[in-house]
């Protein structure tokens, strides 16, 4: 594929936006430090770069577009939205039917409180867990991302470790000194150290499906031990919904895995493609939440008219829709024909998949939390991931990230990828 002008405007980018890029996630140093493609637009399941070249979307734009890029309903939403106003500053009545959908459709979500990214509403769970507790530590654990705020920057996964730096400069070790990061799926060590530490736990927080080290699946009855055990400890249970809510059926996989947190947070869903987050959880926990209590969390553009628009059009249809079994079965497939081409070509590939999403990990290790995650060979995705590209066929920069496959994709999609995956496995058999 050509993709000079994709080249000129990154050039530009460099100049003048830190490396080139807003999110480390959307750079291309985990896949061998190409300049990254340039997108014009999306169109269903596709993007469409500045040159004119087409590839089929397995990013979802890391995870938000469950129905695809530019889908009617929600442009239509959008559209009458801005016609309002973009930003009104005042309550309005699309965020508190959202809140409303969310709160119906959300077992133990109770009140909600609206946020603008996904990072405030995990930054704004942990301070209200520690006001609710009155307790200081909170337990993470490796390889999961959480957003950029200080507290969770210990051991993090997806674009931190895609670009060497399991933690940041700039965090002050008084923050890390109160965050404990645990390997997932080990209840032994979660067991030990509330224990030896619960009276002063504030909280642990989780993702119930792993989406940030690559897809990993809770083992059989893990957070059914770990909310016991947080629950005995007198801490707070969070889950991290962000990836996982309305992904894999309408509501969130801890309803869908049979545990319910104290306390959620969402977003990327949600929020339709708009900037969009949200926590909330148990009633008595939600008042201590300004004005009512003395926990503080604002936001100029939270619950905005453009971004409640768009997650109401979105849950809307996925309501109405109902695409989860379609995309399941989709996933399924390319799941299953991944993992053959691998065999005929002696090719060493694992596959952890949850619903509609999963990650193609380069290895014959099992992978179950952050250290056998890194097992998986860099430099071979690396270079599946230029022949996926040059092949039009488009996955997340970073061999911790998921492919997801969205309402919009056909059947002959689906098809086609797999034929992708045969040549580049043919390629790198020959390597």
């Amino acid at each position: 594929m050509e993709r000079q002008l994709s080249r000129e405007w990154f050039r530009r980018a460099e100049a003048v936006i830190a490396g080139g890029v807003n999110s480390p996630a959307r750079s291309f140093q985990g896949v061998g430090g190409n300049p990254p493609v340039v997108m014009a637009r999306g169109e269903g399941a596709y993007l469409i770069d500045v040159d004119g070249n087409r590839y089929i979307d397995y990013l979802a734009a890391f995870g938000p577009l469950v129905l695809g890029h530019s889908h009617p309903r929600v442009v239509a939403a959008v559209q009458e939205a801005v016609a309002r106003g973009p930003l009104l500053g005042t309550p309005h009545p699309d965020e508190i039917a959202l809140a409303e959908e969310l709160c119906r459709s959300i077992e133990g979500l109770e009140q909600v409180r609206l946020t603008t990214t996904g990072t405030e509403a995990v930054m704004s769970a942990i301070r209200l867990a520690r006001a609710y507790t009155g307790r200081r530590y909170v337990i993470k654990f490796e390889g999961a991302y959480h957003g950029h705020s200080d507290a969770v920057l210990v051991k993090a996964g997806s674009g931190a470790s895609t670009v060497g730096a399991a933690d940041s400069l700039g965090v002050p070790a008084g923050v890390t000194q109160d965050v404990i990061s645990l390997p997932f799926n080990d209840i032994g060590r979660l067991k030990d150290t509330l224990e030896t530490l619960g009276p002063e736990v504030a909280c642990v927080l989780t993702e119930p499906i792993v989406g940030n080290m690559g897809i990993v699946n809770p083992a059989p009855g893990y957070l059914q031990q770990m909310a016991e055990l947080t629950r005995k400890a007198g801490a707070l249970l969070i889950f991290d919904e962000v990836i996982t809510a309305y992904r894999f059926h309408y509501g969130s996989a801890g309803a869908l895995l049979g545990v319910i947190p104290d306390l959620y947070a969402l977003g990327k869903i949600i929020g339709g493609g708009l900037p969009a987050g949200a926590y909330g959880g148990r009633r008595d926990i939600m008042r201590l939440v300004a004005p009512l209590g003395g926990m503080f969390q604002a936001g100029t553009l939270a619950g905005n008219p453009l971004s409640s628009a768009a997650g109401l059009a979105t849950l809307a249809v996925l309501r109405e829709e109902r695409p989860y079994a379609r995309m399941d079965r989709q996933a399924a497939t390319l799941e299953a024909g991944i993992l053959d081409a691998a065999k005929r070509h002696g090719i060493a590939v694992t596959i952890n998949r949850a619903g509609s999403g999963f990650t193609v990990f380069f290895g014959e290790t099992p992978v179950t939390d952050y250290t056998s995650a890194q097992l998986a060979d860099k430099g071979k995705f690396g270079r599946f991931h230029r022949l996926m590209l040059d092949q039009g066929v488009y996955l997340a920069p970073s061999r911790f990230e998921a492919w997801f496959v969205s309402a919009a994709h056909t059947d002959a999609m689906i098809e086609q990828t797999l034929a992708a995956v045969e040549r580049a496995f043919q390629v790198l058999a020959a390597d």
